[in-house]
């Protein structure tokens, strides 16, 4: 991998791993355009381990509170806002965590198609969209019921078919439930902790078993570009969030989506590899 090539895909993947826009939508743009090989298994640890950091580090306070409490209610079996939400982001990973297990060779074999890809960063994308439109947003986090958090996260078990983007199913469900946009993307977020650690380690156990040599200056770089570059998306989205809402990333889907289908069908774009 030369320095542009993992530039270019660390920033991708940082500011599409958490933007409600599909991250593999993107990643398969990439390489169509500018022929690059594939980056191999360990990059792609590296750039999860940059955004794990990221979320890690901008929601540093709240992961201290949310495990000091979890901890304090397993002793005294009293239950606070912090202990609860810890319980929540704890429950809604399971759906994904076992979906994945599950499923996980059926969807590399049989779902990772530009044209499912496409579909599918269309459709959710218009659900998004809906689920903004008709959400009452009236309610934080901490107002979650246990209902809210199984339909989360078996939301967040879809976002496994590539395209449907786990940040923003999981917004989707969470404003469909009544949170405030703040309060979906900050549980999307937090969410994001788990599922990414699971992930990242099943791709590490993959690349142990692996003969892959490794390029270790290239990882370093990808993992560092990652994290910043997820961190400041995550900062500007938060402030942007309230004044443009989400309209804006479903306009966005829907072009990206359209301009996948027209590569296919109309510029014979390849997009095999990457998918």
């Amino acid at each position: 991998m030369d320095i542009l090539q993992i530039i270019v895909l660390a920033i991708v993947q940082g500011f599409t791993e958490f933007l409600p826009v599909s991250s593999s939508a993107h990643l398969i743009l990439v390489p169509a355009f500018t022929q690059w090989t594939d980056q191999g298994q360990a990059f792609d640890v590296a750039l999860h381990i940059g955004s794990l950091m990221a979320v890690v580090a901008y929601f540093r306070t709240d992961l201290k509170n949310m495990i000091i409490a979890w901890f304090s209610s397993l002793q005294s079996r009293r239950q606070t806002p912090d202990s609860r939400l810890a319980w929540a982001v704890i429950f809604a990973t399971i759906p994904a965590g076992l979906v994945g297990l599950i499923f996980k060779d059926y969807i590399e074999l049989n779902l990772r198609g530009a044209e499912v890809i496409a579909t599918t960063t269309i459709i959710f994308g218009l659900l998004l969209w809906f689920a903004d439109w008709m959400g009452k947003r009236n309610r934080d986090e901490h107002a979650m019921t246990w209902k809210d958090v199984l339909i989360i996260g078996c939301a967040q078990a879809i976002a496994l078919i590539p395209g449907t983007s786990r940040s923003g199913i999981t917004m989707t469900a969470a404003l469909m439930m009544g949170l405030t946009r703040s309060a979906a993307a900050r549980f999307s977020f937090l969410l994001s902790v788990p599922i990414i650690l699971l992930s990242g380690g099943l791709k590490t156990i993959d690349l142990i078993r692996s003969s892959t040599p490794v390029d270790w200056n290239a990882l370093l770089a990808g993992t560092v570009l990652s994290a910043l570059s997820a961190y400041l998306c995550i900062h500007l989205f938060f402030k942007l969030l309230e004044k443009v809402g989400m309209l804006p990333f479903v306009v966005y889907r829907l072009f990206l989506g359209l301009f996948i289908f027209a590569g296919i069908y109309l510029w014979g774009m390849d997009f095999s590899v990457a998918a």
